[in-house]
């Protein structure tokens, strides 16, 4: 990994959505939040996708200040999210270190589970996150028109469409309904061309950055595994797209993430 210069960005940054709950990097959690504070990525949520990857992530956050946890069954694990699953998960959001639900949404990508089961589960999290006034990250896999539907039908109004990847003109319609657009390590890819267009319309106000660690490592890590630490490239990357410096634009995320996920002002 490269040395941190504290040049490009001098100040914190907030990684809005890492596994550090994966097996892949569950095993060393420590080496990577100490790695993550040495590039200055001094908070970040661990994002839970199924029934173990929540518990993990409330361990850690508990066990760690400044780490923070998000719960829920992503679209591929929704067929395991049963009525006892959906009890269990009703009673962790309540827990003080939580400050989101999900990830949640639909993927008709991997076809791993039906399009029903999988919009009962998204609908299900879209009541919870209102329940208790959280914010819901929000995973959309080739599902634009019926993620777009039921979250409008929802009614709610806070929330991450999570490494976005779509178009300028999806991004608005997300944004018009109150989302965050947060941008992964896809933003730093030679092809993505269009998402970088997309990233130029979002008011600054609603930007975030994040891993999704272990996966899409950014330029020129891709193909490695991800990890918190390499926020820094996602943001240099995206600054240089919007034709910022790092150190503003790293402000305006970190901000942008203690309004919505901290209730900070």
């Amino acid at each position: 990994m490269a040395i941190y210069d504290p040049t490009k960005t001098p100040t914190d940054s907030y990684d809005t959505h890492t596994h550090l709950n994966d097996d892949q990097l569950f095993h060393d959690v420590p080496a990577y939040i100490g790695r993550a504070n040495e590039f200055r990525v001094m908070e970040m949520n661990v994002v839970g996708y199924n029934a173990q990857s929540n518990e993990r992530a409330l361990e850690i956050s508990n066990n760690h200040d400044n780490i923070y946890a998000v719960l829920g069954f992503q679209p591929e694990d929704t067929k395991d999210f049963d009525d006892q699953a959906f009890i269990t998960l009703e009673q962790q959001l309540q827990q003080p270190k939580v400050v989101g639900v999900g990830e949640t949404g639909l993927d008709y990508y991997w076809e791993t589970t039906t399009h029903d089961v999988q919009v009962a589960a998204f609908k299900k999290h879209l009541g919870l996150a209102k329940k208790f006034d959280l914010p819901v990250i929000i995973h959309n896999r080739d599902a634009f028109e019926d993620v777009y539907k039921i979250l409008k039908d929802s009614g709610v109004k806070k929330g991450v469409m999570h490494s976005f990847s779509g178009t300028p003109e999806q991004a608005k319609a997300f944004i018009d309904l109150g989302m965050h657009i947060s941008f992964s390590g896809v933003v730093s890819f030679k092809k993505a061309e269009e998402v970088r267009e997309a990233a130029k319309t979002i008011p600054l106000d609603r930007l975030l950055v994040e891993t999704d660690a272990p996966y899409l490592a950014p330029t020129p890590y891709r193909g490695k595994t991800n990890e918190p630490a390499l926020v820094k490239f996602v943001i240099d990357s995206l600054a240089e797209t919007l034709e910022m410096s790092a150190k503003d634009l790293s402000d305006v995320t970190r901000g942008n993430a203690h309004r919505l996920f901290l209730n900070h002002e």
